[in-house]
């Protein structure tokens, strides 16, 4: 049997043409949702798409560019720079409006993204830049006024075995081939959400197979093709901070299985130990505090052990402080204490120290009476003698609200046994 071989990439080849055709994103293009709406009001804002690889950015684009009957042109920061942009935005002065798609758009810097203001502004262009990283922190204010911000989403499992089924059905070259897809939990599992590596592992795939007519897709054939799995992890990106952020709120909400699976996400995507471990430093008095004294020395312990050991073995250590730290008593009590007491600091500045509470070094600071009337507590019973310790506008002010735990609870009559009523313990 004679193979024609193509010479485009698949997933370049079954491209999308309308929004009719187009795969996933229906809460962006289902009837009534927000860009379908657009399209059929002809009025499309300047937008920028925000989302992983592979889930149909470039394609809306070039969508809704055909739907409105634009000259389509497409730019990638990561090669072009104002100058091309510049060029766009004069022939569009020429022709008419146009729809200029800006790949990477978190690739200009400010300067850059600043020669696209004014096109914006006066609609000789419609801009849709495309980032995978939050334009929050990517894309200048002035830019991001001006446009519309829209969240693509990874392709669920259902929207990639309907992609590869599209694929399978109307692309010419694997029409050829008798393809039989027996298992797909492996291949989707490669994908990670990203249609368009998904189609190019369909492509490989098939490509080793060609000689034969019938190909038969199962886990074990992919597996044997595809060896291994890389995790998607970006240590400088969003997915680094998303990760760490589930990791400690997994523990913060006491579930040691949640814990130790991101964990096992980071550590296999390369993290370093020491920040995970200097993560849970920090929450061990942040989250959990008096409720449980022991953990900011178990924390302790693991940031050392980990910092002297590394990888692999890391990972046991690393394990064990999270699930410690996960199935403790939990108390903010110490944190809220001093964001309160650091907010008053700000508001009311450097209050006068009282004066039983200075210290007196010299001849001049006694007479000035600098530490009369300090009572030293050890002399008195129970070590403790009922004294004045803050400034006199701050008289009975409270920043320590014991949690509801039995540690806390025994802290919160032992206040309350000294201090009586003052500060409502």
């Amino acid at each position: 049997m004679q193979i024609s071989t193509p010479l485009k990439p698949l997933a370049e080849r079954v491209r999308p043409q309308s929004v009719d055709d187009m795969i996933g994103q229906q809460h962006l293009l289902a009837p009534g949702a927000p860009i379908y709406q657009a399209i059929q009001s002809k009025k499309i804002p300047s937008m920028i798409f925000w989302g992983p690889p592979g889930v149909g950015k470039t394609t809306l684009a070039r969508i809704i560019g055909n739907e409105l009957g634009l000259n389509f042109y497409y730019l990638s920061a990561i090669q072009a720079g104002v100058a091309e942009v510049r060029k766009v935005i004069e022939e569009a002065k020429k022709i008419g409006k146009v729809l200029l798609f800006l790949d990477e758009i978190h690739r200009f810097n400010k300067s850059q993204q600043d020669a696209l203001l004014g096109a914006v502004e006066n609609g000789t262009i419609v801009l849709i830049g495309a980032t995978t990283e939050n334009p929050s922190f990517e894309v200048n204010n002035a830019l991001l006024s001006r446009s519309q911000v829209y969240v693509l989403n990874e392709l669920s499992k259902d929207e990639l075995l309907e992609l590869m089924a599209q694929a399978i059905a109307k692309d010419d070259y694997l029409k050829q081939f008798n393809i039989q897809l027996n298992e797909s939990e492996l291949l989707i599992q490669h994908s990670e959400g990203d249609g368009r590596k998904l189609l190019n592992l369909l492509e490989l795939l098939v490509s080793q197979a060609s000689d034969q007519t019938e190909i038969i897709i199962t886990n074990d054939f992919v597996g044997k093709i595809l060896q291994k799995k890389t995790t998607k992890y970006d240590k400088g990106g969003e997915e680094h901070y998303n990760v760490i952020s589930a990791f400690i709120k997994s523990i913060r909400g006491s579930d040691p299985n949640a814990a130790v699976y991101w964990l096992a996400r980071m550590l296999s995507g390369g993290e370093s130990v020491e920040f995970i471990a200097r993560r849970m430093l920090i929450l061990s008095s942040e989250d959990i505090g008096n409720a449980n004294p022991n953990a900011l020395l178990i924390a302790s312990n693991c940031f050392d052990a980990v910092h002297k050991i590394g990888m692999p073995e890391s990972r046991i250590i690393l394990s064990q402080c999270a699930i410690y730290l996960a199935t403790s008593v939990k108390s903010n009590a110490s944190y809220l204490a001093i964001n309160e007491a650091m907010e008053v600091v700000n508001k009311t500045g450097n209050l006068a120290i009282p004066l039983h509470l200075r210290n007196a070094p010299t001849k001049l600071m006694t007479e000035l009476n600098y530490g009369k009337d300090y009572a030293y507590a050890h002399v008195y019973e129970n070590n403790f003698v009922e004294l004045e310790f803050m400034p006199d506008n701050l008289i009975g002010r409270k920043f320590y609200e014991p949690g509801n735990n039995a540690r806390e609870l025994e802290q919160r009559n032992f206040l309350k046994a000294r201090w009586k009523g003052k500060y409502g313990y």
